[in-house]
């Protein structure tokens, strides 16, 4: 598409339009992060919650850089050639954490395709330093497909994180269309891998963006395809434009909507669900973070 060719964005319905806050928690936020050479995923791909986090005191750390090796057609990380893995990362990640005081965090990362191990040790390693600084808290990734290999989600699994995260995102006729390189399948067998490595000791999670020109039926058999690859939490949201060179919003979906598809997720059994325009992957992850043996 030229730049010619680039149509407005749609004006936002009511229920999408924020008040941003005042609280002096996110001037806070923003210092630390900046003090600690952090990346968060709420500033990377343009998350419209991160006025309401960053108040809370809150933030989703984005690791393995803010170069993504991948393009998709609706994330706003920039896609460039990766730079070197900051080997003290892991120990800032986790001094954040700490000064935050948080009690779930959220660890996501960018595709690093040009790894070997597509940054699964540097997971592994946040993941770790995170626990020794902040014993208790409840960790949750958010991580790649890492090409669907079995031993790349082992390591991550390894360090025993509380929630395994990764996004389906979109109904199967569109993902070749938004997301770069990744399939439908693969990440269904990702989910699938992780809770057959791990069993009851991790919770499996998965997100949908809604309003990309999917049908009903396809978001229900998406949501039944991921609890036949034993997904136990699903999160449903409104895709937002993130610029004009991204994939435009065919429909704003209404907050009716996003209950109506609540009540059939919950039917189908997954253990919680989070369905509204404004939700994202990591957004209010405190408030339903479950408890995980082991």
């Amino acid at each position: 598409m030229t730049t010619t060719e680039l149509k407005p964005r749609p004006r936002l319905p009511e229920w999408l339009r924020l008040k941003l806050p005042t609280s002096s928690a996110f001037t806070q936020t923003r210092s630390l992060l900046d003090e600690l050479r952090l990346h968060t995923v709420c500033e990377s791909a343009k998350c419209p919650n991160h006025w309401e986090c960053w108040s809370k005191g809150t933030a989703t750390f984005m690791i393995a850089g803010d170069r993504c090796t991948r393009a998709c057609g609706f994330c706003a990380v920039s896609t460039a050639k990766p730079l070197a893995l900051e080997v003290d990362e892991p120990a800032r990640v986790a001094e954040a954490t700490r000064r935050m005081k948080l009690k779930h965090v959220v660890i996501t990362a960018v595709a690093r395709d040009d790894l070997k191990d597509g940054g699964a040790e540097h997971f592994r390693q946040t993941i770790e330093k995170v626990r020794e600084l902040n014993p208790g808290i409840v960790i949750e990734v958010l991580v790649p497909d890492f090409l669907d290999n079995d031993a790349c989600i082992e390591i991550v699994l390894n360090a025993n994180p509380h929630i395994y995260n990764h996004n389906l995102e979109t109904v199967r006729r569109l993902t070749p269309e938004v997301r770069h390189r990744a399939t439908y399948d693969r990440s269904l067998s990702v989910l699938k891998k992780a809770k057959a490595m791990r069993g009851d000791k991790v919770h499996t999670k998965s997100g949908i963006m809604l309003g990309l020109g999917e049908r009903e039926e396809e978001v229900l058999q998406a949501m039944r395809d991921l609890r036949s690859s034993n997904c136990d939490i699903l999160t449903l949201g409104q895709y937002l434009q993130p610029s004009l060179k991204h994939l435009p919003v065919m429909e704003f979906v209404t907050p009716e909507k996003f209950t109506e598809y609540k009540i059939r997720a919950e039917e189908m059994g997954f253990v919680h669900v989070a369905s509204g325009p404004m939700v994202r992957s990591s957004y209010h992850a405190d408030e339903f973070s479950l408890p995980v043996a082991g």
